[in-house]
């Protein structure tokens, strides 16, 4: 599995990653900071990158484009260095894999974690 790290997560989770034998890349060194998050979510899209982020934003385009990727793992939690949250997040991305292997978002708390499969789709008008 690869993993694009977003801006707003630290560049040093690069090497928490490595360790963990996962192969990860920050956005600071793929493309431009400023890029808005269209962007960052094509690139990984083109490139088969899992998205890491602590942005709620991630969830909300793939919902609005209704595509079956790139899977995102986004960090609920107010302390996102990898000390504090470091053993939530891969054991998360270890317990579903499969599903972001597939398409999925999945979502890091303080002591779970839960994933929702991609494509979003929505069960009738009402609910958009």
């Amino acid at each position: 599995m690869k993993i694009l790290i977003d801006m707003n997560l630290p560049p040093r989770r690069v090497d928490f990653f490595a360790t963990s034998g996962l192969h990860a890349v920050h956005w600071s060194a793929a493309g431009d900071f400023r890029a808005p998050d269209s962007v960052v979510m094509k690139w990984a899209r083109q490139r088969d990158h899992v998205v890491f982020t602590h942005d709620l934003d991630f969830g909300v385009l793939l919902s609005l484009t209704r595509k079956a990727g790139p899977s995102v793992i986004q960090v609920r939690t107010q302390n996102v260095t990898p000390e504090s949250i470091g053993h939530l997040v891969l054991s998360a991305v270890r317990k579903h894999e499969a599903a972001l292997e597939q398409g999925a978002i999945v979502t890091v708390q303080h002591h779970t974690s839960r994933v929702r499969v991609l494509p979003i789709r929505y069960s009738d008008q009402n609910s958009r």
